[in-house]
């Protein structure tokens, strides 16, 4: 007993932490319940008698309610407010098989498999669960946790549970979407009856408050949305009868209390609470007949619209700077979103007009309710999209999706995307998204997939994109799938207590010529092992520079960190032939002889990517430039030019001193899945201020090759580049104060880079960044009082037309 108080009283421990009443009693509050809960006070399935008094008793219809009205207002119900796909059933599979034939036959394969106890969780590929599923035994490692109550059970301890992530994946009943599909395919009782199998022996083992299964208010949350889908993709079978249905209905209710009662606005105040919320307003508008039904969907709203204020920035990034959580996100609210055009009489006390017209009305809610943080979190997932439509994993890798909708990829985010453009008729987004989804079909049904296929495309206004507030800049040539691509990481670690972020300060992701080049790492795992969770967000394994063997943030548990590095944007230029970006953080700064890492890129549209690295410290210390390519990246290393290269691409190092080493490393695209992939380093040592430079170099067929080479002039690091035919000089100017001379021309800007074609020794194109004063064989070009961001000058003719951040004009050069 006293072993019991110990562990229920836990809590208690994060009182110390408390900013706030409300706080206080909220945890206080959910601390006593769960005692109440433990010793049978409250939380038991209701008895018929009690059933019928939870009813909403001011409707007559339930005054004496037979398990049958129950069922029969359920459906009516959902009618006129749940997904349009559910309008007419039979015409709209007969219009998922005719839009989206090789989704119907994965679903039905994958129903199969189900049925003989095998299934696909997360990136763990054919797990047996077996046909007697206990919903208490984690497959992969075939650890069964304690029947025990769910507070007593610790989040982070594999060794009773396994990856309570794999279990809870398992007995969130998105595999019950699987099965309903392949139903209303093929009219098969067989997968009506396996999930009916599997939804009585569920209750029958989690008896409420008991269990792993409790212990998470978004796992409640995600099963309950699971349960109210499968009632209407089992609607009509033999199989479901109204006396399963009605008990499924008692654990629903049983289900919005635990989630209302034990709200993770504390704990866990990020997607678990969004999660928590969409359930909330899932359960309030499709079980109205239930007296706390209406509670639930206002608490639930107001979750909703007070937590995208604080959990997505200003401009559309989510605050634990993880673009799967970001994802995540966005799923919750377009859910949100188009139920609440659902259900708008509720709200507004009329009568509900045609499903058409109240998705027109999707548009309006965002804008004045949401405040556009929405449109804003669909426009960074469309400029964070590669060339070849994957999208980059920034941080945490989650693994789970908010419904199991489509046959794609759990890693593949265009379904997300181009629901967004249907709802909000965007053309942009759609020529991101690429073809109709299933997304769309589900959640909007044929007036969405109509209104998706009407938009008119066109390629977004803007390449290259800066989210100062989520501190990630985003640059590419265009938008074709052949174009290239770089996202860097100039943001935190991540809000709250940073759990999702990654030691990835100053990080990249690259695509050349549309392929991935350099990716982050991913997750694996997040019980797997600590080293491994160490690794997957260390320093070490993204693609930026770390210092001494240590992280930029200094790891302290699974989801908490010692220290954690501050990244400042310095300088952010676009402009249609170039961008540049200038960042630094202080992760370092924490070393004996501190180091500040600073990182610029220069991004030539439509050439090549030059990456310059500073590490300013005066002490000793050794440094490792990380490179992690995608598994299907063949890749081979030339210690003598120090360079990386691969049939349609090279990367050209330079240090002082130092070597390249390549590894095996390994890459996960999905949490769970883990793939061997090359890794290579470039590996120095030294003492004082340390300049890495980084030349990433298209190959184009039928010209030489590229090759780039380290040549001396005075006041500045100069490189030659010969590349497609062309002579490219850059200078990266030193501090001092005098201007640094060539042949050609003066000048005191920081960076200056020149292009040379037919004419040798004449440079037909500038681009300059940082200075106000350039002299071309002795005419004066540029001469500002004030320093200029930039210029971009080009030859024609004996002119040079020239175009700086303060306007364009044009010079006569004899």
């Amino acid at each position: 007993m006293l072993d019991l108080i110990e562990r229920m009283s836990r809590p208690i421990e994060k009182f110390r932490s408390i900013r706030s009443w409300d706080e206080l009693r909220t945890r206080g509050t959910q601390t006593v319940t769960a005692f109440g809960e433990k010793f049978g006070l409250n939380g038991q399935v209701p008895t018929d008698d009690e059933f019928l008094r939870l009813l909403n008793s001011t409707d007559a219809t339930f005054k004496n309610a037979t398990d049958e009205s129950i069922w029969l207002e359920f459906f009516k119900n959902s009618d006129r407010h749940f997904f349009g796909s559910f309008r007419d059933i039979k015409s709209s599979i007969e219009l998922f098989l005719s839009a989206f034939p090789a989704s119907a036959q994965h679903f039905v394969e994958r129903a199969e498999r189900l049925i003989h106890g095998r299934i696909d969780l997360l990136g763990y590929s054919d797990l047996h669960i077996g046909t007697d599923i206990d919903w208490h035994r984690e497959p992969l490692s075939g650890t069964r946790s304690p029947m025990k109550h769910w507070k007593e059970f610790d989040d982070l301890d594999a060794a009773e549970s396994g990856d309570k992530k794999i279990i809870w994946e398992l007995n969130r009943h998105q595999h019950f979407f699987t099965l309903g599909v392949a139903y209303q395919i093929t009219g098969d009782e067989r997968f009506a009856g396996c999930y009916v199998r599997q939804l009585e022996s569920w209750m029958e083992q989690n008896p409420p408050g008991i269990g792993i299964n409790w212990a998470s208010s978004l796992e409640v949350s995600f099963r309950a949305i699971s349960w109210i889908w499968s009632f209407h993709l089992f609607r009509g079978s033999a199989s479901l009868s109204v006396n399963v249905f009605k008990r499924a209905v008692k654990f629903l209710y049983l289900h919005g209390r635990h989630i209302e009662r034990y709200l993770s606005k504390y704990y866990s105040p990020n997607t678990h609470l969004t999660g928590e919320a969409l359930a909330l307003y899932y359960l309030g508008t499709q079980l109205p007949f239930i007296k706390r039904s209406d509670h639930w969907r206002k608490l639930g709203e107001q979750i909703m619209c007070d937590e995208i204020k604080r959990q997505v920035l200003d401009d559309g990034v989510y605050f634990e700077q993880s673009t799967w959580y970001q994802r995540y996100t966005v799923d919750f609210y377009l859910q949100f979103l188009i139920l609440r055009s659902l259900n708008r009489d509720r709200q507004i006390g009329r009568t509900a007009v045609s499903l058409e017209s109240r998705l027109e009305s999707a548009l309006e809610f965002i804008t004045g309710m949401l405040e556009s943080r929405l449109i804003s979190a669909l426009e960074f997932m469309m400029h964070t999209t590669f060339p070849d439509r994957g999208s980059p994993i920034i941080g945490d890798d989650d693994g789970g999706r908010a419904l199991p909708l489509t046959s794609a990829d759990s890693s593949d985010f265009r379904g997300t995307l181009g629901l967004g453009a249907s709802i909000l008729a965007r053309g942009d987004m759609k020529y991101v998204s690429g073809e109709s989804t299933e997304e769309i079909f589900w959640l909007t049904g044929a007036v969405g997939l109509d209104k998706f296929r009407a938009i008119r495309t066109h390629e977004p206004a803007q390449t290259s994109r800066a989210f100062h507030n989520g501190g990630y800049y985003t640059m590419r040539d265009g938008w074709l799938d052949s174009d290239n691509f770089l996202v860097v990481d100039c943001g935190p670690v991540g809000a709250l207590s940073g759990g999702h972020g990654h030691a990835d300060a100053l990080s990249i992701e690259v695509a050349i010529q549309g392929k991935k080049l350099l990716v982050d790492p991913g997750t694996r795992s997040y019980h797997h092992s600590r080293e491994s969770r160490e690794h997957f967000r260390s320093t070490a394994a993204h693609n930026t520079l770390a210092i001494d063997g240590v992280s930029s943030s200094e790891s302290k548990s699974t989801f908490s960190w010692k220290n954690r590095a501050e990244c400042t944007t310095k300088v952010w230029i676009s402009d249609d032939r170039f961008d540049f970006f200038e960042g630094s953080h202080n992760g370092y700064e924490r070393l004996e002889s501190g180091v500040t890492h600073e990182r610029s890129i220069l991004f030539l549209k439509n050439d090549y990517i030059v990456i310059r690295d500073r590490a300013v410290t005066n002490g000793d210390h050794e440094y490792s430039l990380n490179f992690q390519f995608p598994e299907e990246q063949v890749v081979w290393v030339d210690q003598d030019s120090h360079t990386i290269g691969s049939d349609n691409w090279r990367m050209f190092v330079f240090g002082d001193g130092g070597h390249l080493r390549k590894s095996d490393g390994l890459v996960s695209d999905l949490y769970g899945r883990i793939n061997e992939a090359t890794r290579v380093r470039y590996l120095l040592a030294g003492r004082g201020l340390q300049e890495l430079f980084t030349f990433i170099v298209p190959v184009d067929g039928g010209v030489s090759a590229p090759m780039v080479r380290n040549v001396t002039i005075d006041g500045a690091r100069a490189f030659d580049i010969s590349y497609r035919g062309y002579s490219d000089l850059l200078l990266y100017k030193n501090n001092d104060p005098d201007a640094i001379r060539t042949e050609a021309y003066s000048s005191d800007f920081k960076l200056n880079w020149s292009r040379s074609g037919s004419i040798p020794g004449r440079a037909e194109e500038y681009i300059l960044v940082n200075g106000g004063r350039f002299n071309v064989r002795g005419t004066t070009i540029v001469d500002e009082k004030n320093v200029s961001d930039f210029a971009v000058m080009r030859q024609v003719g004996r002119d040079l037309q020239i175009r700086t951040d303060r306007g364009i004009k044009k010079v006569f050069v004899p």
